[in-house]
């Protein structure tokens, strides 16, 4: 979960403060590099903003430069090299970098040897056009462009700008070990996938992202494998849309085919159960499905193993049917309903649901605002990312649809939502507190050094004494307490 950071802080400290996440703010969140000294020549800072995918690119760049000469910093004024890996989903996303961007031209002046560049979806929409438009920035690289850097950065060293935004239809990093930036030590993102072929109307990320690419599974099962040894407790395997991950030898690694003669076919059930079968010891999340692609084999791979946690995110971004058509979704109201229904068959009752959830699209009126809220009480999820439709040049619905519904509607329909969610994640916590649940132990709480804090399966953060505990240990915990964003209980010897 990520949230908006006031003066550039890191994101843990708000974890247990907030019961639900509006979107407008969570899609702007960022963290920064760690401290990694190996004795390189130059130090390299990368602001990470926006998903979970951004914070695991910025892994890979991280390792990439490392090879080239660069450690990582913490502090920005040791840079040598500054990165913002940018969001475009929201224009306030935006803005924020561009404010942020601001406040390193002062450094800049400063220091101006300092490489500044922009990296992630923003690079990809705007492309050169950062080069004109603030003039600061020295180097623009897109999503697949990063092991093009070292070549970038040097024409930078040599006087030119540079820029590279080109996608490709094959770049998956699959052989690039990430260097884990502000880790905990017990948990680690695994990208599977790149890109995304759904063109839901109001979404940029086909287009700064590029087309849907699976990464071999031997490789996402190699880095779970390292990650345990390494003392890592739980993995979450990323994608724009986990659901449709498919690899298949013929199609992907031609040359295995012709060595074994054989054509293997894995799709995302397959690849949870590979992951899983790691170790019982390794937890595995994943993110994000999408509605229309989650299968019946996927929950019944969750149900079969312990290790697989059970929680998913599944935006429904309206509950409006025609709403849903303009978004271009694939799935009705009713269609959505059923889905959740097979969830909980499965998975029961206790499975962790979420959602994003967009108000004021183009043309929704009072009556579909309502339906939302409907569906939002049949289905009582446990936390969602809420936004007010905000127009992204050059998606469909910037294209096709006016956004004629006004900022203000917008707002308070945000906050109708945002108020209904509140009691919702308040209603789901209480139903855990006399019950038992298994904690893997991420750290300290945010609040004292005397409690610690961990997920459960269900991804709930739960606060309870430190005793004798440890951090990456699993621990039963009995809940007896809870606020709308945190379970509160003592451990069970």
């Amino acid at each position: 979960m990520l949230f908006l950071l006031p003066d550039f802080y890191k994101m843990e400290h708000l974890i247990e403060d907030l019961p639900v996440l509006d979107g407008s703010e969570a899609c702007e969140t960022f963290t920064v590099s760690k401290d990694q000294d190996t004795g390189k020549k130059r130090k390299l800072y990368i602001e990470s903003y926006g998903c979970q995918m951004n914070f695991s690119d910025s892994e890979i760049v991280a390792s990439i430069l490392h090879k080239e000469g660069f450690d990582t910093t913490s502090e920005i004024q040791l840079a040598d090299v500054v990165f913002l890996n940018t969001c475009s989903i929201r224009e306030k996303a935006e803005q924020t970098v561009r404010n942020r961007l601001t406040q390193i031209n002062t450094l800049k002046k400063q220091k101006p040897d300092l490489l500044v560049g922009i990296l992630g979806c923003m690079a990809e929409r705007l492309k050169s056009k950062w080069l004109e438009e603030e003039r600061i920035v020295d180097l623009v690289a897109g999503p697949d462009a990063y092991r093009d850097l070292p070549k970038l950065i040097e024409q930078v060293d040599e006087g030119e700008k540079a820029v590279n935004t080109f996608l490709s239809r094959e770049e998956t990093y699959a052989d690039i070990s990430p260097v884990r930036l502000n880790s905990n030590g017990v948990t680690a993102f695994i990208s599977i996938m790149r890109g995304c072929d759904n063109m839901c109307t109001f979404c940029v990320v086909p287009f700064t992202r590029g087309r849907e690419r699976s990464r071999d599974p031997h490789s996402i099962v190699a880095e779970a494998k390292d990650l345990f040894e390494r003392g890592y407790r739980e993995v979450t395997l990323l994608g724009q849309n986990v659901d449709s991950y498919k690899w298949s030898s013929e199609e992907n690694n031609k040359s295995l085919l012709e060595k074994k003669g054989i054509n293997e076919v894995v799709n995302f059930a397959g690849l949870l159960e590979m992951v899983a079968q790691v170790n019982p010891l390794l937890r595995v999340r994943f993110s994000t499905s999408h509605p229309k692609d989650i299968t019946d084999d996927v929950l019944y791979t969750m149900a079969r193993y312990e290790n697989i946690c059970k929680y998913i995110h599944l935006p429904v971004q309206s509950g409006n049917s025609r709403i849903l058509e303009l978004m271009n979704r694939g799935y009705t109201q009713e269609w959505y309903l059923n889905k959740v229904k097979r969830i909980r068959e499965i998975l029961g009752e206790d499975c962790g649901l979420s959602s994003d959830m967009i108000t004021g699209f183009c043309s929704e009126t009072e009556e579909e605002h309502q339906d939302t809220l409907s569906l939002m009480n049949q289905v009582q999820f446990d936390f969602a990312y809420m936004f007010f439709y905000s127009e992204r040049p050059g998606t469909l619905a910037a294209k096709k649809y006016p956004d004629d519904v006004p900022e203000e509607v917008k707002k308070r329909r945000l906050q109708e939502i945002i108020q209904l969610q509140t009691r919702h994640s308040l209603q789901r916590n209480r139903l855990d507190v006399g019950k038992v649940h298994q904690v893997l132990i991420e750290g300290y709480s945010k609040k004292s050094t005397d409690f610690l804090q961990g997920r459960n399966s269900a991804n709930k953060v739960i606060v309870f004494p430190k005793e004798d505990f440890t951090k990456g240990q699993y621990i039963d915990v009995l809940v007896h307490d809870c606020t709308g964003a945190t379970l509160l209980g003592k451990g069970v010897h």
